[in-house]
């Protein structure tokens, strides 16, 4: 009993001695490389979502792997992450420096036997425009809470926010469509705007229900973020893509009034062109993509994965994207333990066709 005792914990020596975290730069991106123990030869590449700085992700080695991410290790793959060059709506530059990363990560570990690809937020439309674009080396996909829309919707939204925001409180924010290049988030900032909107309630009302938002907190933070991811597209898009001059708004109990009071924009020559090249999904699939988004997100609405479904459906590949909910509330707010379901769901639809039902994740 003792010999077997002692072979087995010169085997579990062996298996974690194989156990490899590299950090490194690559075509000026931070990455991180996480093979597992155990790992089975397969590989996934991860997007990491928008990212409020100006530089990219750089990655802690102090810390250990993300848990919605080791989930994936623990499967027994090796995980891929790259920083990307620069922060914000960094589309741009994260496909190439990510497709730089699995080159580099054969080069040195071998050629994974498969390979999947999986996102966040930002990363989620990441995900999908791999899959629509270079489908040749996954077996499948996994967005999460993506924003796999094309990006002059997804940006309009925010836009028509910040707009509404200005007619009910003029004067408080920088003009939506030019922030000027040292706008900041401040704790500062967040209570003047949830004072003001707390001193006008029926306005505060107003701007939720447009938004679709539950509550001032939420409100607050998409302003304020909003705001940055404007400042962000306008720097890389060349001006302002934005024009609401035919725009209608509704939902308010003076639409007449607002829409006579609002202020309007005309976009910027060239400006709109860079947001639908970075990106404007097709809907072309064919690998299977498996989305999961929260019932209420306030960055990224559900309606954002069920319209990528009619996208698909048209495109003739519906039969590739299967959209999963899970009952949480917040951008993101998926679980490690979900994420792993999801994982699993997505595994067995590549490698047996066994499509995963659409509706609540059970």
């Amino acid at each position: 009993m003792k010999r077997l005792c002692l072979v087995l914990t010169l085997l579990s020596v062996v298996c974690a001695a194989q156990a490899k975290t590299e950090f490194g730069k690559l075509d000026g991106a931070a990455f991180r490389i996480e093979v597992p123990y155990n790992w089975n030869r397969g590989l996934v590449i991860y997007y990491h979502g928008y990212s409020a700085e100006n530089h990219g992700v750089v990655f802690d080695e102090k810390k250990p792997l993300d848990p919605r991410l080791a989930v994936l290790a623990k499967a027994g793959y090796a995980v891929i992450q790259s920083g990307y060059s620069q922060g914000g709506w960094a589309v741009e530059q994260a496909i190439p420096e990510t497709e730089s990363l699995r080159r580099y990560f054969i080069e040195k570990y071998d050629k994974p036997q498969e390979t999947y690809v999986a996102g966040a937020s930002m990363g989620g439309l990441l995900t999908v425009m791999t899959i629509e674009r270079s489908p040749e080396a996954y077996a499948g996909g996994l967005d999460l809470c993506g924003a796999a829309e094309d990006t002059p919707s997804l940006f309009t939204r925010g836009f028509d926010l910040r707009v509404l925001f200005d007619y009910y409180f003029p004067s408080v924010l920088p003009d939506p469509a030019k922030v000027p290049v040292d706008y900041e988030m401040s704790e500062e900032l967040e209570k003047k705007v949830t004072a003001l909107l707390d001193s006008k309630p029926e306005a505060a009302s107003a701007l939720r229900r447009i938004g679709g938002l539950h509550n001032n907190k939420d409100l607050v933070g998409d302003l304020l973020f909003l705001t940055w991811v404007l400042k962000d597209i306008e720097r890389r898009a060349g001006g302002n893509p934005f024009d609401n001059r035919s725009t209608i708004y509704t939902g308010t109990p003076t639409d007449n009034a607002l829409n006579d009071g609002v202020k309007r924009y005309a976009a910027d020559a060239g400006a709109l062109a860079y947001l639908q090249r970075y990106y404007s999904p097709t809907g072309h699939l064919t690998r299977p993509v498996l989305a999961i988004h929260t019932t209420y997100d306030p960055l990224v609405p559900p309606s954002v994965p069920s319209n990528y479904s009619l996208l698909a459906r048209t495109a003739g590949a519906g039969d590739f994207f299967v959209v999963q909910y899970v009952k949480h509330d917040g951008h993101c707010n998926i679980t490690p333990e979900e994420i792993e379901r999801g994982f699993k769901e997505v595994r067995q639809w590549a490698e047996k066709g066994t499509m995963p039902s659409a509706g609540a994740m059970q």
